[in-house]
């Protein structure tokens, strides 16, 4: 259909130009105008909703911590929005990188936290429960988007009563790595791609007794069910 992903933009094109659900810093968005692209953003509503968050506790001088890795492009994107109204900001990937920023955060002593849509809610407890104590004001926004959630739980639930989970979704996608790290603790988990990736994977199959499957918010529906045909033919 001429679709195709740029990572760089031409010097000078006309046509249309989409921003991906991750969303992009609004520099970048003003840049693609400028050279003569119509954009269309289709910036996720939730990933929209971290920004404005973030925007707002930046606006109100809190020091603002973004929860999230760094390299990842909704959390670059919430990063680029925020520090356009404060320079203290920062995205923090693990308990470690807070404890860094100690005596930042008990000279500003207001700290504002958001956190990347499809992160684990366990990182963010952790991250307040040690914030707690060092701040004198504390503002939290549960940032994680509710269908990431509720398919945490929903797969956690059927991890208990599965011997073995199989996850189904993108290897570079945030929301099903981390699916697949929660259920680990759990019960026996592989992350595949594809059906064609459970060959490797035949001996795990058949050894268990009850198979639970589970997918990425992405990962499209005819995937999943040729997984599950394949693993009823193992």
């Amino acid at each position: 259909m001429g679709i195709k992903t740029v990572d760089e933009l031409p010097t000078c094109e006309s046509g249309i130009c989409i921003v991906r659900s991750h969303g992009m810093a609004p520099q970048k968005i003003d840049e693609i105008a400028e050279k003569g692209f119509e954009v269309i953003d289709l910036t996720c509503l939730d990933v929209k909703k971290v920004q404005q968050k973030a925007i707002q506790l930046a606006k109100e001088e809190f020091l603002v911590l973004i929860l999230g890795k760094p390299e990842h492009p909704e959390v670059i994107a919430i990063n680029a929005n925020a520090k356009l109204y404060s320079d203290n900001v920062f995205v923090i990937p693990d308990l470690e990188a807070l404890k860094s920023l100690d005596n930042k955060i008990k000279e500003i002593k207001r700290v504002g936290v958001v956190i990347q849509t499809t992160q684990k809610l366990e990182f963010l407890q952790e991250i307040v429960s040690y914030l707690v104590p060092i701040s004198s004001e504390l503002k939290v926004f549960n940032t994680i988007c509710k269908s990431t959630s509720k398919r945490q739980q929903e797969a956690k639930e059927l991890a208990k009563s599965s011997d073995l989970m199989i996850v189904v979704g993108g290897k570079n996608s945030a929301n099903t790595t981390h699916l697949a790290e929660i259920l680990s603790e759990i019960t026996k988990t592989i992350h595949i791609e594809t059906a064609n990736d459970l060959k490797e994977f035949e001996a795990f199959i058949n050894k268990a007794e009850n198979i639970g499957v589970t997918a990425g918010a992405s990962t499209p529906e005819n995937i999943i069910k040729q997984v599950i045909e394949e693993i009823e033919k193992i």
